[in-house]
């Protein structure tokens, strides 16, 4: 809700009030969310001296025996309560328990979906429980006083929200735009591509709007944030890179989406992954993982196969087949290899396997490596991106290990000519540079590795 809400003790202040007064609990609501500055629905709750988490008990409990009724946890319901849009049969689930409409909830334009409870038919007119020690009532102003002075403070500060749902709509239509772009257009360009939708989005965000505004500027903050940390990833900015992935996170925790904050963790795991050190590449990957709690989706799937991944570079062997074991059910339960090949925060199936690949890579079974990289490569249109180029990079690596090393390095050149100059960033050159580092010593000074070394030194416009 609007950041200069009050804590919850004012609101029990209030309720103790009018629990003298014989006030019902609609009533008490009503004032909490116009004194407190806190929405409708949270009104409800602190209006009856609930937590979240019983709230969300007494919702579960209530749900019972129902094919329809979700699951609710303090988390979910705590979204809710900051401007996230509940599915119809929630709504009607959190009407039936505060025994009011929608529009009593803040929700009124999903009223029309929503089943009305026999219970919400009439609102409630009960009175207040007795308190356990209830304090002295606010001295100064009457009630009715500081009812009317908040709602005049909240409906100018209400009126100073300037983003219309067009300008977001069209904003969600620029960053879906990027992130497809983003799977195929070299890091450089795209990176200003980025920065001129966040400076939009930051214009509207430096502004007061209303919560659920904020909350999707955040979540169009941390994907926006995330991608041109990718970016300056591959291109070698590693200190800036890393600033990025922490301002993405934060974005990420500020809106309050449990699926993007696991997502940009996940994400974030990759510049430890490329740069070291490995085990912060495993911490943030299993955080991301465990924000998941368990559900199946890509971003647990692609989480626990990044720490699988993580996990086979430091030798963890039992860890590693364990987290891609996980990763795998996630991917097949989730259904996210139907996912659009051409979003960057998708996780398709040729992506799956480019981590599958990696994992199988470290941990030296390279015939099952192999297979999964030729089948990879199939599900790929072009050969000359940075995801392909990563996959016979690892091809090379498993040829390396098989002691074949004049095609171990005669692959990892192939490929790395094959890429586009614009694609040719540090992280594919570090890449081909590993394939180097896995021949035995005596071979790193043969012909075939210094011809590698030679080609990868060669300005773009020789090549």
């Amino acid at each position: 809700m609007d950041r200069k809400s009050h804590r919850p003790f004012c609101a029990q202040q209030l309720r103790r009030h009018a629990e003298r007064q014989g006030r019902s609990v609609q009533a008490v609501a009503q004032t909490i969310h116009a004194h407190c500055s806190v929405s409708q629905l949270r009104a409800q709750r602190l209006a009856r001296g609930l937590t979240l988490k019983q709230a969300a008990d007494s919702l579960n409990t209530l749900g019972e025996g129902r094919a329809d009724a979700p699951r609710v946890d303090g988390d979910q319901l705590g979204h809710w309560e900051t401007g996230r849009q509940p599915r119809p049969n929630t709504l009607g689930l959190l009407c039936e328990f505060y025994e009011c409409m929608p529009q009593d909830l803040g929700f009124g334009s999903a009223a029309a979906a929503v089943p009305t409870p026999s219970s919400a038919l009439v609102l409630a007119e009960q009175p207040m429980p007795p308190a356990v020690a209830p304090r002295e009532p606010f001295a100064a102003e009457s009630l009715e006083q500081q009812v009317d002075a908040a709602r005049r403070s909240v409906d100018r500060t209400l009126a100073v929200g300037t983003v219309s749902a067009t300008q977001l709509d069209l904003l969600d239509e620029q960053v879906l735009w990027a992130r497809e772009q983003y799977v195929y257009t070299p890091p450089a360009p795209m990176i200003k591509v980025l920065l001129g939708h966040l400076s939009e989005v930051e214009d509207l965000a430096a502004h007061r709007q209303p919560a659920a505004v904020q909350v999707r500027l955040s979540e169009l903050t941390a994907m926006l944030s995330t991608l041109i940390a990718d970016g300056l990833m591959k291109m070698g900015h590693l200190t800036r890179s890393q600033s990025w992935y922490a301002t993405a996170r934060h974005a990420a925790d500020d809106s309050g989406n449990t699926e993007l904050r696991a997502r940009v963790r996940a994400q974030a795991a990759m510049l430890p992954f490329y740069y070291g050190p490995m085990e912060a590449a495993v911490s943030l990957s299993r955080e991301a993982r465990i924000i998941c709690r368990g559900r199946p989706s890509a971003t647990a799937a692609f989480a626990a196969a990044a720490e699988a991944r993580a996990l086979a570079k430091l030798g963890d062997t039992e860890g590693a087949q364990a987290a891609l074991r996980y990763a795998a059910a996630a991917f097949e339960q989730s259904g996210a290899g139907g996912a659009a090949d051409n979003d960057a925060f998708g996780f398709p199936e040729r992506r799956f396997r480019l981590y599958e690949s990696g994992t199988l890579t470290a941990l030296g079974r390279t015939g099952q490596a192999r297979r999964v990289q030729e089948a990879a490569l199939r599900l790929y249109p072009t050969k000359t991106g940075i995801d392909p180029a990563l996959i016979s990079f690892e091809a090379a690596l498993c040829l390396a290990h098989d002691r074949s090393l004049t095609e171990a390095c005669q692959l990892a050149a192939a490929t790395f000519l094959r890429i586009i100059p614009e694609h040719r960033t540090p992280i594919v050159q570090e890449r081909a540079r590993e394939v180097i580092g896995a021949l035995p010593p005596g071979a790193q000074s043969g012909r075939a590795a210094r011809e590698l070394r030679e080609i990868l030194a060669l300005p773009p416009g020789q090549m």
